[in-house]
């Protein structure tokens, strides 16, 4: 039997997320990244199964490696934003949901203007 590719494991990590199991979601997830420690998707996916679980830091540490990979992907400074609103951080939770603001500009800056 042929092993699953790393968007296969990230895609029945997050179908398996979405069914409650989030435990087998992880499992699936840390895999990918051990597979591929730049798979930015895996490592959303796992700031989003963490926070779910109320394991704070284990979702920041998730989160911070995603945006380090990708610092102006919509989702990820969203994520990082509502980490930051459960640390209790309000400076820090504001800064990202800047971040959201500007990078949503930024995509209406490139629609057509009309």
């Amino acid at each position: 039997m042929e092993d699953p590719s790393i968007q296969d494991l990230v895609d029945e990590g997050t179908l398996d997320f979405t069914l409650g199991d989030n435990e087998g979601a992880l499992k699936k997830l840390n895999r990918a990244v051990e597979l591929e420690p730049q798979c930015f998707d895996a490592w959303l996916a796992m700031a989003e199964v963490y926070l779910s679980e109320k394991a704070i830091d284990e979702a920041l540490e998730s989160a911070e490696k995603a945006h380090a990979l990708n610092s102006e992907e919509l989702h990820i400074n969203t994520t990082l934003s509502r980490i930051w609103v459960e640390k209790g951080d309000k400076e820090k939770a504001e800064h990202f949901a800047a971040q959201v603001r500007m990078i949503n500009w930024k995509e209406e800056l490139k629609e057509d203007p009309t």
